[in-house]
């Protein structure tokens, strides 16, 4: 988050709809609500709400307009607009996904130590692919269960995913296998999460939780840590292909700064490591909308061994 602005007077309403350098036969008016409605579209969150704390003409204008804040919202996640309706106001999406919340805030803040946010992007259909691996083209793995598919291939496919625009952040928290304050271990996170999840009461009231659906064990050096979630239905679009080519993106051998690709359809980062003849154990994670619900959550975290 920027730093607040500073300000020196407190903000004067306005005290005329009409501008009085006008001409006094014109027809125009300076609060005409198309104008200002597409005036709106080109601010960011910030400026519309100072906007929009003016008056009490803008506020109605700026707050109670549906179609200001949807613009907005998806403009500065560029993502397309969802086929399904929302079930919050496109306002407190946009806060939610811009006022510097993380998943961590709400949960484990012990264990967090940084975070960056990657962007957002889109499920069109239920099923993900979550992987630890980054080949093109991509190989769906078969198998009866999440953890079989793991152990074979390092990969897994998720059903039940709630479709809609997704928020990817990369997180960085203390190891769990101690509760030590002074470890100094740390775990690679992939965190994506549904945008309504932030303001859903389930997770507000903590009634939703993570749960483990797999693990997996890469027992040999690994040149990185990877991890990526595909739409299942688009893994070959062009731009998901572009993130499958992993040798294309992720920094030079020297350089151990995380790098995260995103895509209309899929999200992938990678950390180089140091080496690390034990390897690393990847986990995911799924938290879903009550026992049976859909996926709202999706965590890929790995920890070297």
């Amino acid at each position: 988050m920027g730093k607040r602005m500073r300000r020196d007077k407190s903000i004067c309403s306005c005290t005329s709809p009409r501008s009085s350098f006008l001409n006094p036969h014109s027809t125009f008016s300076c609060y005409e609500e198309d104008i200002w409605t597409e005036i709106a579209k080109y601010l960011g969150g910030r400026c519309l709400v100072m906007l929009g704390s003016s008056c009490r003409w803008f506020h109605r204008l700026i707050m109670e307009e549906e179609s200001i804040w949807k613009f907005a919202c998806l403009r500065d996640l560029q993502v397309p607009e969802p086929h399904q309706r929302v079930s919050f106001k496109w306002n407190q999406l946009y806060a939610s996904a811009f006022d510097g919340s993380h998943s961590y805030l709400f949960r484990q803040q012990e264990k967090h130590i940084d975070w960056m946010r990657i962007g957002a992007f889109f499920f069109d259909s239920p099923v993900a692919l979550l992987t630890e691996k980054l080949s093109s083209p991509a190989k769906i793995p078969n198998g009866e269960t999440v953890e079989k598919m793991l152990q074979a291939t390092g990969s897994c496919v998720l059903n039940n995913v709630k479709t809609g625009i997704w928020i990817a952040d990369l997180q960085l928290v203390r190891c769990p296998v101690c509760n030590l304050e002074t470890c100094e271990g740390t775990m690679q996170t992939l965190d994506a999460r549904h945008i309504e999840l932030f303001l859903s009461e389930g997770y507000k009231d903590g009634s939703w939780e993570y749960q483990e659906i797999g693990s997996h064990q890469v027992k040999k050096h690994a040149d990185g840590a990877t991890g990526a979630i595909f739409d299942i239905m688009h893994l070959k679009d062009p731009a998901t292909t572009e993130l499958l080519d992993l040798k294309s993106w992720i920094a030079k051998a020297s350089d151990w700064q995380p790098k995260a690709r995103i895509a209309f359809h899929g999200v992938a980062v990678n950390t180089n490591l140091q080496q690390n003849d034990a390897g690393l154990h990847v986990r995911y994670h799924a938290m879903r909308a009550g026992a049976d619900g859909e996926v709202v959550s999706i965590r890929i975290s790995q920890q070297l061994l």
